[in-house]
């Protein structure tokens, strides 16, 4: 599992600032490596190239640069509104975290601090004419970037912020924490089934805050209790929400500083965060679908389509992961997330949201039999069960009997399976 830093390092990746800042300094850099490279230059090139074009061209692109960030930060300003009005406001944050939109405005921001720099260089004569040569040379570069992104941001554009896109990258997030546990189950850790197995001498480790924990750095806590011939058991996980009055963790063979220690491996925020909580993201996806059943909405496309999702995401679980299934911190105790739970972030809204639309039911009693064909490792009995239920909340709100015996049909072949 990752570690403290390296998870708050690439959450500062996915911050479109430091993209853009990173490519700003490019910018710059490149501007002025004109005048380190002049040396290299024949003597004849600047008469045969004719260099003074680049001062045009550095205008053009600043004025142009400029413009194009403006417009597009109103257009990655606009679909943030859209995807937080038509989807769910948990899903803006992946919008928020595109990489092509921020690779995007970063290019442009980069070369309009490049231009400007070049400007800024060429009037105070820094350049020569060598350099103005390799400033010219470069600055062909830029524009054949500028122009490749601007057919990137094109084809973008008519999908940034849409439904669709947005269902997408939730269930991209959700199946990329869901591998991630299914390859390291305790996230390292030994499995800690029941709570009963924690030694009556532990002693509780309280959060300093209310909030979701976000990250657990597990090797870190295995570090310290390997250094103390003790052992750590996890009373909180990813996803949960946590407070001072509720122990995050028990500890067994700790002092004080070590329990402090211990409390500083988990990160508590006031959001959920999709990285180590596979429940969050199925938690978004079917919010997606409960907006799409609501009656201001209506889009039953969408919620048919989020079923679907969620059949290919609970598929995941069932697969056996890519490497093997190892105990790497045999002294921290993490508790499981039980495959009833997913089943229960994934179907009750959209079986209570959906129980009055008799296609929205038949489709899930279709994806529970799908489920419960898979073979998994608890999955025919979640599905059997989450097929009865579906059916109950049919049968109360439906009142055409036709629509009552098509659902019960498929509801006893999930059963049968």
């Amino acid at each position: 599992m990752t570690s403290h830093w390296f998870w708050i390092l690439r959450r500062l990746s996915r911050r479109i600032w430091v993209r853009a800042t990173l490519f700003s300094l490019g910018g710059v850099v490149t501007a002025l490596a004109a005048t380190w490279l002049s040396p290299y230059i024949p003597n004849d090139l600047p008469t045969q190239i004719g260099s003074d074009a680049v001062d045009n061209i550095l205008s053009i692109i600043a004025s142009s640069m400029l413009t194009v960030t403006t417009f597009s930060l109103s257009t990655m300003v606009a679909a943030y509104s859209a995807a937080t009005s038509n989807v769910t406001p948990r899903a803006t944050r992946l919008v928020i975290e595109d990489t092509t939109t921020h690779n995007v405005l970063s290019t442009f921001i980069g070369s309009f601090l490049f231009s400007l720099v070049g400007i800024i260089a060429l009037s105070t004569g820094l350049y020569g004419d060598k350099g103005r040569v390799v400033l010219f040379a470069v600055t062909l570069l830029v524009i054949a970037a500028i122009v490749v992104t601007l057919l990137r941001w094109i084809d973008h554009l008519s999908s940034l912020g849409r439904v669709t896109q947005t269902t997408e990258r939730v269930e991209e997030a959700a199946m990329e924490a869901m591998r991630e546990r299914r390859r390291a189950p305790y996230m390292g850790g030994a499995p800690l089934r029941d709570p009963a197995a924690i030694p009556p001498t532990a002693r509780p480790v309280f959060a300093d805050a209310i909030g979701y924990v976000q990250h657990v750095d597990v090797g870190a806590l295995s570090e310290i209790a390997r250094q103390r011939s003790a052992r750590v058991y996890l009373m909180s996980i990813p996803g949960d929400l946590v407070d001072p009055t509720g122990p995050i963790a028990m500890t067994d063979g700790f002092d004080e500083e070590g329990n402090a220690a211990v409390r500083e491996c988990f990160a508590v925020g006031g959001v959920r965060s999709f990285d180590q909580d596979p429940r969050f993201g199925a938690s978004v996806l079917t919010e997606i679908a409960s907006r799409a059943l609501s009656p201001a909405t209506n889009d039953l496309g969408t919620a048919i389509d989020v079923i679907g999702r969620t059949v290919r995401l609970l598929s995941v679980w069932g697969e056996k992961p890519e490497t093997e299934k190892e105990i790497r911190y045999p002294n921290v105790f993490v508790p499981p997330i039980l495959i009833e739970d997913l089943f229960d972030d994934l179907f009750v809204p959209i079986a209570r949201d959906g129980a009055s639309t008799v296609e929205v039911g038949v489709r899930l009693q279709k994806a529970f039999r799908t489920l419960a064909r898979f073979g998994h490792e608890g999955f025919a009995e979640n599905a059997k069960r989450h097929s009865a239920e579906a059916l109950e909340r049919a049968n109360a709100a439906l009142v055409v009997e036709a629509d009552k015996r098509r659902i019960e049909a498929l509801a006893r072949e999930v059963g049968a399976a």
